[in-house]
């Protein structure tokens, strides 16, 4: 966030769900995918519960209680070549876009990461996220020489 922006938002780890974090889901999930539903109460425990999934949140101190303008998930694992990360579902608010959210997020994403002992954090972004992606580079990630696949469950 810049200028006077950056000393209000705070970056924390859910630990509990209360009504005002559904509601909160419930706002910004849209806003990053239009095919997936927010998750209920239910489902924001049971992220909250899995010892290897981390729920960061960005409070907005001036906007008091429903200050929420952000949120990413960070997964943190251990395979047979080492321990790992994965960043998930990034997303702002978008009354709060261009003031370093996303920025603060991530850092602390990669911040846990690496006191986890994560050897790599991996993250994806469609190309379209033009903003996010020159954060993404900002910050150090690179592009991998990869392909991506995704298998669906029908029905």
């Amino acid at each position: 966030m810049k200028g006077e922006g950056r000393q209000t938002v705070r970056i924390e780890e859910v630990i509990e769900v209360c009504p005002g974090l559904v509601a909160a889901f419930a706002r910004l999930i849209p806003q990053l995918s239009r095919s997936s539903p927010p998750p209920g109460r239910a489902e924001l425990e049971e992220m909250v519960a899995c010892p290897t999934t981390n729920l960061l949140v960005a409070q907005d101190a001036r906007l008091g209680s429903d200050g929420l303008v952000g949120a990413l998930t960070l997964a943190v694992f251990r395979i047979p070549t080492g321990v790992r990360a994965w960043i998930e579902d990034v997303v702002v608010d978008e009354s709060a876009r261009g003031r370093g959210v996303g920025e603060a997020l991530t850092a602390e994403a990669l911040r846990r990461a690496a006191v986890a002992g994560a050897r790599t954090v991996d993250l994806t972004s469609r190309s379209s996220r033009e903003a996010a992606n020159r954060l993404y580079r900002r910050l150090g990630f690179a592009p991998r020489e990869t392909n991506v696949y995704r298998w669906e469950q029908s029905g």
